[in-house]
């Protein structure tokens, strides 16, 4: 048995014992520097290359933005909710960065095909109610189609995207969504589409009014001759009429956002899920 076998064995028992009784173990003394993992695939999913692709990414995207990014995958709840689960194992394996716990979970049990993402800290704020269904609805067509790597591959991507947009302070939500290549490729393409079909029912009006034209070769034809006369000219200005629109004003509460529950070890999450 390898050296990565003993250690996720070793992982998968302490983690065992720490959901089932979460209150008596101690976020301090649950991982050592020796055997903590942003990666634990308890469920198997991953090569051993693949892990340590995986593990690499997150290790260069925590120092990047001083953040924590985990990723579990499972065979079983334990009876646990999978919110339950990713909080408490979040919370008691003692991840999270600085004093409000920075960071976001993703847990895949394969017991009854979940997946659920939690935020912790400065995660609630740039991973919106918005930002995880969008995140959720990419990385579920790799997950049902069991292609683990290319969906964890995935989220790191997005991770990172949703990371360097709430560092400007402009978060990805409701009034200001994600907007990938395809997205301004169809808004183009769609304009230009509008605007051809708009064109072409111009000109089609303009020939159509234009049917009972026959054409001349000479220009005084289309003169009528002494049809004009003008004895006198004035300008005179009657009134004005000015009508005002109040602008309406931005709305504060759009909808966006994050909800928010409190887990067993009474810290603040936000999260969602689903399944695949």
């Amino acid at each position: 048995m390898d050296m990565k076998k003993i250690k996720k064995i070793f992982l998968s028992v302490i983690a065992c014992l720490c959901l089932a009784a979460p209150i008596s173990v101690s976020a301090e003394n649950m991982l050592n520097d020796d055997n903590f993992s942003r990666v634990v695939d308890d469920a198997n999913l991953l090569s051993s290359s693949d892990e340590e692709n995986i593990s690499q990414r997150i290790e260069n995207l925590t120092e990047k933005y001083d953040f924590d990014i985990v990723i579990v995958t499972v065979n079983s709840l334990y009876g646990k909710t999978p919110m339950e689960y990713a909080d408490d194992f979040f919370d008691y394996n003692g991840y999270g960065v600085g004093s409000d716990n920075d960071g976001i979970l993703l847990l895949v049990s394969m017991e009854d095909r979940d997946w659920w993402i939690s935020t912790s800290g400065y995660g609630i704020k740039a991973f919106t109610d918005y930002g995880i269904e969008f995140i959720g609805d990419k990385i579920v067509p790799d997950l049902s189609n069991q292609k683990y790597y290319s969906s964890f591959s995935l989220f790191l991507d997005l991770t990172e995207d949703f990371l360097a947009e709430a560092e400007k302070g402009t978060p990805y939500d409701i009034g200001h969504k994600y907007k990938t290549v395809m997205n301004y490729i169809i808004a183009v393409g769609t304009g230009l589409v509008i605007g051809l079909v708009i064109a072409i029912i111009v000109v089609l009006i303009m020939k159509s009014k234009m049917k009972s034209v026959v054409f001349q070769y000479n220009a005084n034809n289309y003169a009528v001759n002494n049809s004009l006369k003008l004895e006198r000219s004035n300008d005179i200005f009657l009134y004005r009429n000015v009508s005002k629109t109040r602008k309406p004003e931005p709305s504060s509460s759009g909808g966006g956002g994050s909800s928010t529950h409190v887990s067993s070890s009474g810290s603040s999450h936000g999260g969602g899920g689903g399944k695949f």
